[in-house]
């Protein structure tokens, strides 16, 4: 396995895989890795010959109010789980690499980060779109693998590498879950013990609320319900929001295929889950 801190480097060598004809996939992460993470690389590893992934704490993502200094950054052990993974390449630069001292282009999006995470947190997809579009002008791959847990972080992935016209296929892979149906992430590390038993709740309620939708298809009262129900559990909510799949505005009225999107704080934890409904 590679581990390479410039652009200049990690370019070189995918230039020499690709003089050999190797296809590239790509998994951008933050590290702080995890089983989620890793079934994203095994899905790169699946459809391409070599997986790149990348480890890079970005800073233009982090809002006023967001520690970006107490972000994990357990980097000999991410490595280690890359190499266990058969990754074939590591591309973690310092900031000082992936941007200059000054700034003088910024990014936009309309519509898609109106609601969710996008009006919970301004101006962090602004940033999670700056990184992405650079990372993918720097690799250059084939596919790129992000999951679900994310969904609307990968539908403004998606509309941007379809808008810019990179050449790439995104792949979507479903979101990880321990066995108690609560999602994986690198945040789960800080919630308590107790914490720890009511998280699952989350899940819980978004089947919940998947069910009911089923013969009731008014999305008020199931909200209403299912805020009721995790604030009685402890939980303080940052919004529980019903929008459709594609453009992510929110539906007054079950209609088509929707996503069921829950932000919670746990503690001071912030979590996030989502499914997907399928309903034609």
């Amino acid at each position: 396995m590679h581990v390479f801190r410039t652009i200049a480097e990690i370019r070189f060598w995918l230039q020499s895989r690709k003089l050999l004809d190797h296809s590239i996939g790509f998994v951008p992460t933050m590290g702080a890795l995890h089983e989620g993470h890793l079934s994203l690389v095994n899905h790169s590893r699946e459809l391409t010959r070599d997986t790149v992934v990348s480890i890079f704490v970005n800073p233009t993502q982090f809002g006023p109010n967001e520690d970006l200094s107490k972000y994990p950054r357990p980097f000999e052990s991410d490595l280690e789980k890359c190499f266990d993974a058969d990754v074939a390449a590591v591309f973690a630069p310092d900031p000082s690499e992936m941007y200059d001292s000054e700034r003088f282009i910024r990014f936009g999006i309309d519509k898609l980060g109106d609601h969710l995470c996008g009006k919970s947190r301004p101006n962090h997809f602004e940033g999670v779109i700056q990184v992405v579009n650079k990372l993918f002008n720097i690799v250059n791959p084939d596919i790129a693998v992000f999951g679900q847990k994310d969904y609307q972080q990968f539908k403004i992935i998606e509309q941007m590498v379809h808008e810019f016209n990179h050449g790439l296929k995104m792949v979507m892979h479903p979101t990880v879950r321990e066995a108690d149906g609560l999602a994986i992430s690198s945040r789960n590390r800080y919630l308590t013990a107790d914490e720890r038993e009511i998280a699952p709740t989350i899940f819980t309620v978004m089947k919940e609320m998947e069910a009911t939708f089923r013969t009731s298809p008014d999305v008020a009262p199931t909200i209403k319900q299912a805020e009721n129900r995790l604030k009685a559990a402890g939980f303080k909510i940052d919004y529980i929001s019903v929008v459709s799949n594609t453009d992510l505005q929110p539906l007054d009225t079950i209609s088509g295929n929707f996503v069921i999107a829950i932000a919670v704080y746990l503690g001071t934890t912030r979590l996030i889950d989502n499914i997907i409904v399928d309903n034609q």
